[in-house]
């Protein structure tokens, strides 16, 4: 009799921020939350809910929320064995602002030392 291999899902590890109501909807809460299951399930998300973020890294992704009045997003990377959150916002402009990039840049890379591991960029 052949054996069926356990799938886990993915932990979600958090760098930063969180995802509650408020600020954001319970819908948007709830849909956030069913992305993330997603990701964690091994699913790879494209247009229009997640979107890749190479300024920020390699397997660097925005998950992309709308909310009424809000356009959440949440910074994600996918690793072999988490899924990486680096931050959350609510974005105001077209562009992702510097100042996140440069901090999920950062976040990512005090992650990698503190587990030990060497991404290359």
């Amino acid at each position: 009799m052949g054996q069926r291999a356990e799938r886990r899902d993915k932990p979600l590890v958090w760098l930063r921020g969180e995802i509650k109501t408020p600020p954001f909807s319970e819908t948007a809460r709830i849909e956030a939350g069913l992305l993330l299951r997603r990701l964690q399930r091994g699913e790879t998300l494209s247009l229009p809910q997640s979107r890749p973020m190479p300024a920020i890294g390699r397997r660097c992704h925005e998950l992309r929320i709308m909310d009424a009045g809000h356009n959440w997003r949440i910074v994600y990377r996918t690793d072999l064995d988490a899924i990486v959150i680096g931050e959350v916002f609510d974005k105001k402009a077209r562009a992702t602002p510097l100042d996140v990039i440069d901090r999920c840049r950062e976040r990512f890379g005090r992650y990698d030392e503190a587990v030990g591991r060497r991404i290359l960029r």
